[in-house]
């Protein structure tokens, strides 16, 4: 393992959160992580993001808003 440095870290980061990148590259990129407080912050920045997303992403709209936007679809398409 090596430490990846700042630039590789941040680039990679997204992918090493979703688990996305290989082996060696995710052991060097948490070596990076370990030691660099402002690559820490980004992944802490990044992780909250990615899970608020995923959190919002699992949500449905409510009964009432999902049957409103219905009816404007079908209004829409009956006048084309």
């Amino acid at each position: 393992m090596t430490d990846c440095g700042c630039d590789q870290a941040k680039r990679d980061l997204e992918e090493y959160l979703r688990n996305e990148v290989c082996s060696t590259n995710a052991a060097d990129i948490r070596e990076h992580l370990e030691h660099c407080t402002s690559c820490q912050e980004e992944a802490l920045l990044a992780k909250t993001l990615t899970d608020a997303v995923q959190r919002a992403c699992k949500e449905t709209a409510p009964a009432d808003l999902r049957e409103h936007v219905l009816e404007r679809l079908r209004a829409v398409q009956a006048t084309h």
